[in-house]
């Protein structure tokens, strides 16, 4: 591909020679003299004038550096778009796989691919052009919108409610149980119903071995790292960010924009948009 026109095809202003051939992306020290890099950290700025790339995406000329520049405004997500010019996950053809087990009352839409093991149940709704890998599980009654990716093994349990363009990774449970009893005056257990819906909306990430209680709502653009725990009937605003093996108890309010780091516990609502880290105690 050459450089102008992928210059042209992420809206960048070239300066530089556009007849040179790009062929992939790569970081600024692993780059080869065809291939695009970028930077987004200016702490790093003294790296570009080493680089092997043939380009860079840069939100400024870097001076003294031989390699051209793409001028962005945002040269991390044009360096993920550029990426997708070279590289595409495979995609599944469309069809139920003959090993699939879709209830007669589950409704498919138009382009699926539902992979060999996959169980769908009743009254389950799926949206156009979702792909469902080996082995997931879709419980009754579930709701979701169009473009589901499901990786192998994911689960959604039954009534929870999903959005369009979501991505579940390999393991995640999706309205897990809430884990919920009541102690007798014995000291013995009653098992509490986990009546409540999860309902995740569009545009949510989920990376792998998440478990989302009931009950829980996750909002618009929210990413969410492997391993982490939510508790059941708390509520997740839109663009959170929750890093890896971070645990969040139940009954909480989470507002838009919070950025949660790996391995934190977060035991009280979160009302203003900061970056909590360490282990939140209070309520």
């Amino acid at each position: 591909m050459k450089l102008s026109d992928l210059a042209n095809a992420l809206g960048c202003q070239l300066i530089g020679d556009g007849d040179v051939e790009i062929t992939g992306v790569e970081g600024m020290e692993q780059a080869s003299p065809s291939e695009l890099t970028f930077l987004a950290n200016p702490k790093y700025a003294h790296k570009a004038k080493h680089t092997q790339a043939a380009a860079i995406l840069v939100t400024e000329p870097v001076r003294d550096a031989t390699v051209f520049s793409l001028i962005s405004k945002n040269p991390y997500l044009d360096f993920a778009r550029a990426l997708e010019f070279f590289y595409q996950p495979p995609r599944p053809a469309p069809g139920i796989h003959p090993l699939a087990c879709v209830a007669a009352s589950a409704e498919i839409g138009e382009n699926a691919s539902i992979g060999p093991f996959v169980s769908v149940g009743a009254r389950v709704h799926i949206g156009r052009n979702a792909i469902l890998h080996p082995h997931v599980v879709i419980y009754e009654g579930a709701e979701i919108g169009d473009d589901f990716l499901a990786h192998s093994h994911a689960a959604v349990r039954e009534f929870c409610r999903i959005g369009n363009r979501v991505t579940l990774q390999n393991g995640v449970v999706v309205g897990g149980d809430g884990f919920g009893f009541a102690k007798r005056a014995d000291g013995s257990h009653h098992k509490i119903v986990q009546s409540g819906v999860t309902v995740i909306e569009d545009d949510v990430k989920l990376d792998n071995q998440i478990q989302i209680g009931h009950n829980v709502r996750i909002g618009a653009h929210t990413a969410i790292a492997g391993c982490v725990g939510i508790s059941g009937s708390t509520t997740i605003g839109a663009r959170c960010m929750i890093g890896g093996m971070a645990g969040i108890a139940g009954h909480l309010e989470i507002c838009d924009g919070v950025a949660v780091l790996g391995l934190s516990m977060v035991s009280r609502s979160i009302t203003t948009p900061l970056l909590a880290e360490g282990c939140v105690t209070s309520r």
